[in-house]
C-alpha cells in the first residue's frame, strides 16, 4: 500500500513536470540566480537590512495557506527563513503557478526584509521562480529521516532534512581545516604520497588488494602513509605531515569503516614527549575550532576540556585497573596464567608483550575516559618504534584514549636498519603462520634507514574518531559523508 502511495505521489509530480514543460516553462531551464543574501545571513544582520530588498534561492521545506497568501520556508546552505507570499504582491497567474510547486522544489525569491506580528523574521515575496523541480516527496516532516540505513545510503537526503547531521560535517571540515592550519604553523610541509603500493605496511591491518594491468602486477592501497613519510624525513624534510584517506580490508563498526581518514606527522629530532605535546595541543585547538567551551559530551558522558592529560605507562595502566603486576610474571606461561584469571585469553603463541597488550587492550582501555596518553607498549606489538633504552621491553611509543577510544598513535621511530629489518623478519613469520594482518617488509624502506634517520618523532591520528568525538557522533558512519555500504540486492 506505501509502495502505491509514493508510486502515485511520482507519478503527480511528473505530471507537473510535463505540464510545465508543454507551457513552455521548464523547471531546470535556469543556469543561475543572482543571490544578494542567505537565510542566516538575514537573520543576524536583520536590523541593518529591515526594509530592504533582498535576493535568495534553496530548497522550498513547507507551505502553509493562508487562503490569499503562503508561508512557506526556505532552507540554504545557512539555515531557514520565513517566505511571506501574498496573491496581491505576485500577481494571480505567478501565485496560481506558486501554489503548485511541491515540497522539495529549489525556488528563487526577491522581496523585502520584515518580522511578522509573532516576531519571526522573514521576507515579504515581490517575485518567485522554480529552478529546480523536485520529482520525489522528502520525508515526513515531524518524523524526518529516522532510518540510519537510509541516513548513510541517501546522504543527501540526510543533509536535507537534518539540520544537526549538516553540523556535524560543517563542523569535520572546520576541523580539518583548523588542523592544516596548526600544523603549517608549527612549520610542517604538507605532502602526497602514494595510495597506490607494490607492498603494505607502516601498520598491522590488512590490505585491499588490486591490479595494474599494464604492469600486470599485482598492488595494495595504502593502509598507512607512516613509510613514505619517514622517507622523506631521511630526505631532509624534517617536519612532514599527509592527511588522507587510507583503505584496511577490514571489519565495519562503530569506530572502523574500511576507507577513513587519517592524518601522520612527523618531526626530525623529537621524540614522544614532543609529539605528545604538540598532539595535545592540536586537538585542543580543534576542540575550539569545533565551538565546544567547557565539558566534553559523548554517549552520555561528561569530561572537563582541560589542558592537564595524564601520562601512564602500560603496565602501571594494567595494574591500577586489573591489580596484575607484569614486572612480577617472568615468563610468557607466567603471563598466560595472570591474563586467564582476569577472564582474559591470548593466543596461545603470544608472547609476554602480546599478553600484557592483550590485558590492556580487553581490561583497560574503556576505562579511559578522560584523556590519557598510555605509554611504553611492548615492543612485540610495535614494529616501527625505538624501544626504550631503560628497558628493551618496551618501546617509547604513545597512544592517546579519551571515552575509552583510542584518537591517536605516535613514537619515536626506530632508526637502527639492523633492529628494523630483525622486527620484520618477525613479521613476516607472524604472517606465514596466518596472520593477515602482519606487516610486509618494506625493502625500500630499509634501503632508506640505511642511508641515516635523524631521531625522528611520528603520530598517526584518526581524523574520523576525533570529529566523532567532538560532534558526539555514536559511529563512525555518522562522521563520514559517504560510509562503505553493503550494495542493495
Amino acid at each position: 500500500m506505501e509502495h502505491q502511495e509514493l508510486s502515485e505521489l511520482l507519478q503527480i509530480r511528473r505530471d507537473k513536470l510535463s505540464a510545465l514543460q508543454a507551457a513552455g516553462l521548464d523547471p531546470y531551464r535556469a543556469t543561475r540566480f543572482d543571490r544578494t543574501h542567505q537565510a542566516g545571513e538575514v537573520k543576524e544582520k536583520f536590523e541593518e537590512l529591515e526594509g530592504r530588498t533582498v535576493r535568495l534561492c534553496g530548497r522550498q521545506m513547507s507551505k502553509r495557506d493562508m487562503g490569499k497568501a503562503f508561508f512557506c520556508d526556505l532552507l540554504d546552505v545557512s539555515g531557514r527563513i520565513q517566505l511571506y507570499v501574498k496573491v496581491d504582491e505576485l500577481g494571480e497567474e505567478a501565485f496560481e503557478a506558486f501554489k503548485k510547486w511541491d515540497i522539495g522544489d529549489i525556488i528563487g525569491a526577491e522581496g523585502v526584509v520584515f518580522r511578522t506580528r509573532r516576531g519571526e523574521i522573514s521576507v515579504h515575496v515581490h517575485t518567485i521562480e522554480l529552478l529546480s523541480k523536485s520529482l520525489r516527496p522528502l520525508p515526513e516532516k515531524f518524523h524526518g529521516l529516522t532510518d540510519d540505513e537510509t541516513r548513510y545510503r541517501q546522504r543527501y537526503l540526510d543533509l536535507i532534512m537534518s539540520e544537526e547531521s549538516r553540523k556535524v560535517f560543517t563542523v569535520r571540515s572546520r576541523v580539518i581545516s583548523g588542523i592544516r592550519a596548526f600544523l603549517d604553523a608549527q612549520g610542517y610541509l604538507e605532502v602526497e604520497t602514494p595510495i597506490l603500493n607494490t607492498s603494505s605496511g607502516g601498520a598491522n591491518a590488512r590490505p585491499f588488494l588490486t591490479k595494474h594491468n599494464a604492469l600486470n602486477l599485482d598492488m595494495y592501497l595504502r593502509i598507512a602513509t607512516e613509510l613514505p613519510l619517514k622517507k622523506l624525513v631521511v630526505g631532509g624534510f624534517e617536519r612532514v605531515y599527509e592527511m588522507g584517506r587510507i583503505f584496511r580490508n577490514e571489519g565495519m563498526d562503530s569506530t572502523h569503516n574500511p576507507e577513513f581518514t587519517s592524518i601522520e606527522y612527523y618531526q626530525a629530532y623529537a621524540g614522544c614527549n614532543e609529539m605528545m605535546d604538540l598532539t595535545q595541543s592540536m586537538i585542543l585547538d580543534a576542540v575550539k575550532t569545533a565551538g565546544i567551551q567547557g565539558d566534553l559530551t559523548f554517549g552520555g558522558k561528561t569530561i572537563p576540556c582541560s589542558d592537564t592529560w595524564r601520562r601512564m605507562d602500560m603496565i602501571d595502566a594494567v595494574r591500577e585497573v586489573t591489580g596484575l603486576d607484569f614486572y612480577t610474571l617472568n615468563s610468557d606461561a607466567d603471563a598466560h596464567a595472570a591474563a586467564r584469571s582476569i577472564g582474559v585469553e591470548s593466543k596461545p603463541a603470544a608472547a609476554w608483550g602480546e599478553v600484557l597488550f592483550d590485558c590492556f587492550d580487553q581490561r583497560v582501555e574503556k576505562t579511559l575516559l578522560e584523556p590519557t596518553f598510555i605509554t611504553r607498549h611492548p615492543v612485540e606489538v610495535s614494529p616501527l618504534a625505538k624501544r626504550c633504552p631503560d628497558d628493551p621491553r618496551f618501546t617509547d611509543r604513545f597512544e592517546l584514549f579519551i571515552f575509552g577510544r583510542e584518537v591517536a598513535n605516535g613514537f619515536s621511530e626506530l632508526n637502527d636498519p639492523i633492529d628494523q629489518r630483525e622486527r620484520f623478519a618477525r613479521q613476516s613469520a607472524l604472517r606465514a603462520d596466518g596472520d593477515e594482518e602482519a606487516q610486509i617488509p618494506d625493502e625500500d624502506f630499509l634501503l632508506a634507514l640505511e642511508y641515516g634517520l635523524p631521531p625522528t618523532g611520528g603520530v598517526g591520528l584518526g581524523v574520523d574518531r576525533l570529529v566523532m568525538l567532538l560532534t558526539d557522533s555514536p559511529s563512525i558512519r555518522d562522521a563520514l559523508l559517504f560510509p562503505t555500504m553493503k550494495p542493495i540486492e
